[in-house]
């Protein structure tokens, strides 16, 4: 009886190492750079990706909680305040050819 607990636990886990493996290889965040450099009122910032909702809208967050959002397909928008920067309207492939945005290598 043992020995039957043993193998189906052995199982149990290698199905989950799999599914696990799995759902990292197909993670959407990988679509979306870590990081976004804009500047506005002529000091530059750094965006951190901080969510990617269900909706594929990725929001980004500096330290000092200004806020943008942008989607696979859309532009760059503001959160909050009326901000005007060198992101905003700006496409992720726009973005990455100006050099703004900074993808994570594995």
């Amino acid at each position: 009886m043992n020995l039957a607990k043993a193998v189906t636990a052995g199982i149990l886990f290698q199905l989950s190492v799999c599914s696990y493996s799995e759902a990292l290889a197909s993670e959407p965040l990988e679509d979306f750079p870590f990081v976004v450099t804009c500047e506005y009122k002529g000091l530059h910032h750094a965006y951190y990706l901080s969510k990617l909702g269900p909706d594929g809208v990725a929001t980004y967050i500096t330290p000092d909680r200004l806020a943008g959002t942008i989607s696979i397909d859309g532009q760059a928008k503001a959160r909050g305040e009326g901000q005007v920067g060198s992101c905003l309207g700006k496409t992720l492939k726009e973005l990455r050819a100006s050099g703004q945005a900074y993808d994570i290598k594995r």
